[in-house]
């Protein structure tokens, strides 16, 4: 697969754990990729635990993609998404039909009063690194430096310490 530097590229985590109109969460997360323009690469899907309150498993993928738009429009974008599959706002960490996050952004770091690229807390989180891994492992965070395979060998690493003790 070739990827065209026309256009900014950026990685979208996206998961689920809760039924909506497409079915379970498994299919929750194949319709939004399907929702989304441009996609160039999908990770496979993957099942997780919930981080936070939730009692539900998860579905993640990730996609790359890539757009014209601004890193404020694509975000104006994964929320409408997100509003069409039936995500209200609610507490932080609940179960929810559809989650969108722009992860990455070709562009380097952005931040403004509504959006943080690269995403705040990627770095923390297996379930958005490991289908990172599989689409994009050679891909730098701006902020580190280290790929995204070396934040996910990193992050293994803590948690196999954590095991451990």
């Amino acid at each position: 697969m070739s990827i065209s530097t026309t256009y900014p590229l950026y990685a979208i985590a996206i998961g689920s754990n809760r039924r909506g109109r497409h079915g379970h969460p498994r299919a929750e997360v194949r319709a939004a990729i399907a929702a989304l323009p441009n996609v160039l690469a999908v990770s496979r899907l993957i099942e997780t635990a919930p981080v936070g309150p939730s009692l539900r498993r998860f579905t993640n993928a990730a996609v790359l993609l890539h757009s014209s738009e601004t890193p404020p429009m694509m975000l104006a974008r994964l929320k409408r998404i997100e509003r069409d599959f039936g995500r209200r706002r609610g507490q932080r960490w609940s179960a929810r039909v559809i989650d969108l996050d722009i992860v990455l952004w070709s562009g380097g770091a952005w931040r403004d009063a509504t959006l943080c690229i690269p995403h705040i807390a990627f770095r923390t989180r297996n379930f958005v690194l490991h289908p990172l891994v599989q689409i994009a492992p050679r891909w730098r965070d701006p902020q580190t430096g280290r790929t995204i395979r070396q934040l996910a060998m990193r992050l293994d690493m803590v948690d196999r310490t954590r095991i451990r003790s």
